[in-house]
């Protein structure tokens, strides 16, 4: 009884990964923290251009409430560019 149990947990067992598939799997996890990082850091300085037109009145005479301007204004945007650039150069 043990000799099969042995068996049908060595048949289900999986390879062991080769060197060469474990590099593409880390060249694949790499490249998908820097494009992460890169994508929060296009939308904090999205939110920083934003925020200035808002300042310049270019999308109309309305000033945004202050709680806004202290929270989600380049505050947000300059922690969202500091959290992109330190995730894409994550080793």
């Amino acid at each position: 009884m043990a000799q099969l149990r042995r068996r049908t947990a060595q048949a289900g067992a999986l390879p062991a990964p080769s060197a060469e598939d474990e590099a593409r799997r880390n060249y694949r996890r790499k490249r998908r923290f820097v494009r992460a990082g890169q994508a929060i850091m296009l939308v904090g300085a999205l939110m920083a251009v934003v925020h200035w037109l808002t300042h310049i009145e270019a999308f109309g005479p309305e000033q945004p409430a202050v709680w806004l301007d202290l929270v989600a204004g380049y505050p947000m945007a300059a922690i969202l560019l500091i959290v992109g650039a330190s995730t894409a150069g994550r080793k």
